[in-house]
């Protein structure tokens, strides 16, 4: 679920500060809902580290998540995004990074790579602190160890998912100059593939 950004959220993060103090707002605001869950964001940047989005794309129980490649990665492959952070809350209030938490940052790191998208931090928050990866080291540890490394399966399928995103980016896109012609949407449909209400949001 892309998050909305004001225009002070659409900010230049020089540092983790920036970025927590971004993340802590929309923390606090998903909180008087989903207190007691985990959530699971991904930041995109471009080279001047810039916000391009902010994405939530899971949520957990109290004290998990699970998410994948394809799901980190399809909004920066879309908004052609060069860097990602990755952020998670810990409701619990603790900001202990687990071995669950290193191992998911470096088979993400692994799989950035192969898409030319650097993960540059990741952040564990709570609603008024949070640790970061980049600022303990261990986004440099990882990036220079060989503690996962993608099996060939792995590398088709990041690869096939970059096609298709792709793919599905310059079908909207064509979609769009249609509509801006006056196209009607049966005939864009027709041609695109795309669901109507699908066009309708474009």
């Amino acid at each position: 679920m892309n998050v909305r950004l004001s225009p002070v959220q659409k900010v230049r993060i020089l540092n983790s500060t920036d970025i927590f103090s971004v993340m802590q707002a929309i923390l606090l605001r998903e909180n008087k809902i989903r207190r007691s869950q985990e959530h699971f964001w991904v930041v995109g940047l471009n080279n001047a580290n810039k916000v391009l989005f902010i994405e939530l794309i899971s949520l957990g129980a109290s004290n998990r998540v699970n998410v994948a490649p394809p799901e980190v990665f399809r909004m920066a492959i879309y908004k052609t995004a060069v860097k990602l952070i990755m952020i998670h809350n810990h409701p619990s209030g603790e900001l202990t990074i687990s071995e669950a938490d290193r191992d998911l940052t470096d088979r993400m790191i692994k799989s950035g790579n192969m898409l030319n998208i650097e993960v540059i931090d990741h952040l564990i928050i709570t609603e008024d602190r949070y640790v970061s990866f980049a600022d303990r080291g261990i986004i440099n540890e990882l990036k220079q160890s060989g503690r996962y490394e993608l099996i060939d399966r792995e590398k088709s399928w990041l690869q096939e998912m970059k096609i298709e995103t792709e793919l599905d980016k310059k079908t909207k896109e064509l979609a769009m100059k249609m509509k801006a012609e006056g196209i009607d949407i049966d005939t864009i449909q027709r041609i695109t593939k795309l669901r109507k209400t699908e066009i309708k949001k474009l």
